[in-house]
């Protein structure tokens, strides 16, 4: 049984990093919605949990979602979701569209909450209310290695294809387009550790090993400009090198598959 849930600290200290203030602000908003999501869900509700850069690190002021776990008896109504998602709206604007909701059942069987945010939950989630724990099977680095493979690659590289033949950078784009830049680091730390950590943590991980193909100075410039809050236009000229980072991405896990062959092959 996992012992890293943590309960929700009442620490209010004010804080000069404006990145630290704003994950205080987002945890408090998230804290004003537990009883609008006990009124909704009523004793299906079994707990309720950030998880994400708002409970462990990398929070940004700017382009950081509210990651919330919510665990219930049978899984969440698409009703009931709507309405989860209109009461945040209704209590903050700013903060309600920030709301990134992940649920599932007790028995982790139903809902949104993919095999590496389940590792999130179980090393990292911090508890905003709970009346019982039900805790998943922490997936293996196999189950990981097959969530990264699928469709979260195939949809970070068709981004980065778009992105890299893109003439200019829409503000819309802003935000898809750091986090494209920022993902390789995300997935070789991912892949390699089974665990879901923070920007930081994924740049420092991969910076450490310098691993073939990744461009480690790109990826230390996308962090400073999320960190900074920054617009990423600075960084557009950097589309060219998103080929090369896919192809980087795409060895990784060839190489992978060839050394499991291998050692399967030789059993």
């Amino acid at each position: 049984m996992p012992s890293t849930v943590r309960k929700l600290s009442s620490n209010t200290a004010m804080t000069s990093d404006p990145n630290e203030a704003a994950r205080v602000a987002a945890t408090d908003f998230a804290c004003r919605l537990v009883p609008r999501w006990q009124a909704i869900l009523g004793t299906e509700l079994i707990g309720a949990y950030l998880i994400g850069s708002v409970a462990h690190a990398g929070f940004s002021r700017r382009y950081s979602d509210i990651d919330v776990a919510l665990i219930t008896e049978t899984g969440l109504s698409q009703q009931a979701f709507d309405h989860i998602l209109s009461e945040a709206v209704a209590l903050s604007a700013e903060w309600g569209a920030k709301l990134s909701i992940f649920w599932s059942d007790r028995h982790f069987r139903l809902g949104r909450f993919p095999a590496l945010d389940r590792v999130d939950w179980l090393d990292h989630a911090v508890v905003l209310t709970e009346r019982e724990r039900a805790w998943p099977t922490r997936p293996t680095l196999d189950e990981i290695q097959h969530y990264l493979s699928g469709a979260p690659l195939v949809d970070w590289k068709e981004n980065a294809l778009r992105f890299a033949a893109s003439e200019a950078l829409d503000p819309k784009d802003h935000k898809t387009y750091l986090k494209t830049l920022l993902y390789p680091a995300r997935f070789f730390y991912s892949w390699m550790t089974g665990r879901n950590g923070s920007n930081d943590d994924a740049v420092t991980f991969l910076g450490e090993r310098c691993p073939t193909g990744f461009d480690i100075g790109l990826l230390n410039r996308a962090l400073q400009c999320r960190d900074a809050a920054a617009d990423p236009d600075a960084l557009f000229p950097a589309r060219t090198k998103l080929a090369s980072q896919a192809e980087a991405c795409a060895a990784l896990v060839a190489r992978s598959k060839h050394s499991n062959f291998a050692l399967g092959s030789t059993s």
